[in-house]
């Protein structure tokens, strides 16, 4: 079962405050999202709602990346290659971040996370063919 709290940081968890409300709101847009997700054939976590707070969800193993697509440079990503915000790509990109917050979620290649065990060849695959 999945909680979703009133609970609202931001800055890597530096900044902290509550908000009413958040946690209801969070639930109902995630049961929105995971069934459309599920409807289009992207296996999620998700089984259903519960009540206003609360999921069922399936246990699944987290695998600690952050998947971005990106189909114009914008973000870090422009600011890291000095390109223009908004500027067409010739094709998507996927980038992969580790997610750690003390790190700053840093960029990483497919060979360190596979060298690292945090995902599988065939996990990278199959995520790379969802994304």
């Amino acid at each position: 079962v999945q909680y979703f709290k009133d609970d609202a940081t931001a800055f890597n968890a530096e900044k902290k405050a509550t908000i009413e409300g958040k946690g209801v709101l969070n639930n109902r847009l995630s049961e929105f999202f995971m069934t459309g997700l599920n409807n289009i054939g992207v296996p999620t976590h998700f089984i259903r709602r519960i009540n206003m707070r609360e999921q069922l969800i399936r246990q699944v193993e987290i695998i600690p990346l952050e998947v971005i697509v990106r189909n114009f440079a914008a973000g870090s990503m422009a600011k890291r290659l000095g390109m223009e915000e908004g500027t067409q790509l010739p094709r998507p990109i996927i980038e992969f971040s580790y997610k750690n917050d003390e790190l700053g979620d840093p960029l990483v290649p497919e060979e360190y996370i596979i060298a690292f065990g945090w995902a599988s060849q065939q996990d990278l695959d199959d995520i790379v063919a969802l994304a």
